[in-house]
């Protein structure tokens, strides 16, 4: 059997001097490997390929049959690392709290322990007859949520 610990050394040697990061690797106990990266930019076919084969040159199909599979992070799900949250701010994301409350908002700042998105909200103002939209930030703790993701517009 494949140990993760081995996929995740020979993906984090591939990805040395790349502006790319490990999302998530899997390995089942069928030895099916599942590798996802992320990249600001997005996340280009040419190099899930050469990833690809530069885990495969590192493995022996001798000692153990595997089915590797390598892609991105999918978009419109949820995040999984620190750093999918980090080249998501300035955009528009879902938030899914554990009490079952949905927000979206723009995400604003993110650190290792907290993030903040702005919420707009309709807001009854003093002498004025509607409600008016205004930005409201919220901090959220990671442990407060179910997850976060990108929302994906079509404005």
């Amino acid at each position: 059997m494949i140990e993760k610990r081995t996929v995740c050394r020979i993906v984090e040697e591939w990805l040395e001097g790349k502006d790319y990061f490990l999302v998530e690797v899997s390995v089942s106990s069928e030895d099916k490997i599942t590798v996802e990266i992320d990249h600001a930019e997005g996340v280009w076919i040419e190099d899930c390929v050469d990833l690809s084969r530069y885990i495969e040159s590192k493995l022996d199909r001798e000692e153990a049959d595997y089915e590797l599979e390598v892609g991105s992070a999918g978009i419109g799900q949820p995040f999984k690392v620190l750093q999918q949250y980090h080249i998501h701010v300035g955009h528009e994301v879902e938030v899914l709290t554990k009490d079952g409350n949905k927000l979206i908002g723009v995400l604003k700042q993110v650190t290792k322990d907290h993030f903040v998105i702005g919420i707009q909200r309709k807001v009854k103002i003093e002498g004025s007859k509607r409600p008016k939209l205004q930005e409201e930030d919220e901090t959220f703790t990671y442990s407060e949520i179910k997850y976060t993701k990108y929302l994906i517009s079509f404005k």
